[in-house]
């Protein structure tokens, strides 16, 4: 079990809460695990809630690129939790067990990657692993191939998810007790 106990689903009355797990549950990210647990602040579970499904689900990121990163960004982190879960949408675009190791791999040289989105792996590995090589001339290759307004989402997105992956480890989050 978590180190902090999950509400019961019958003790989350909150109508926004409901539906935003809900929401997370249909996407397969988050399942109702780590919901149930923010659930002790309403507040704070929704506005994190509303976070996570629109940084993972909206905007002009391929949602399959977002989905390879997030675990890659959960296998950094160390967190079985979100390392565990996948995104039922990306499933249903063709996104593969396969594909998503590659992208935790050694994607640089794997030809199934696009320049653009090797630069987007590169961009979620080095943020955690070596921050430092993230410059003016990094920025400049990623606009290259995306718009700053992509470049953005992205960056928001790895900082974001790569927050919640290491409070989810710290938890002692399972996918699979639900």
């Amino acid at each position: 079990m978590p180190h902090i106990e999950p509400l019961k689903p019958d003790e989350i009355r909150d109508p926004e809460l409901l539906e935003l797990i809900r929401r997370g549950a249909a996407l397969g990210v988050p399942d109702a695990l780590f919901p149930r647990i923010l659930a002790r602040v309403p507040a704070y579970a929704k506005a994190l809630l509303r976070a996570l499904l629109v940084s993972h689900a909206e905007g002009n990121v391929d949602h399959r690129l977002k989905e390879i990163i997030r675990v890659q960004l959960a296998r950094t982190a160390g967190d079985p939790y979100f390392g565990g879960l996948r995104s039922a949408r990306a499933r249903q675009a063709g996104l593969d067990e396969e594909w998503i190791a590659a992208g935790s791999g050694k994607f640089e040289s794997d030809p199934r990657f696009s320049a653009a989105e090797k630069w987007a792996l590169r961009y979620a590995r080095e943020m955690y692993l070596n921050a430092e090589n993230i410059d003016a001339a990094f920025y400049a290759e990623g606009k290259r191939h995306y718009t700053e307004a992509q470049i953005m989402e992205l960056g928001a997105f790895i900082a974001f998810h790569y927050g919640m992956q290491v409070f989810a480890r710290t938890l002692g989050a399972n996918p699979l007790q639900k």
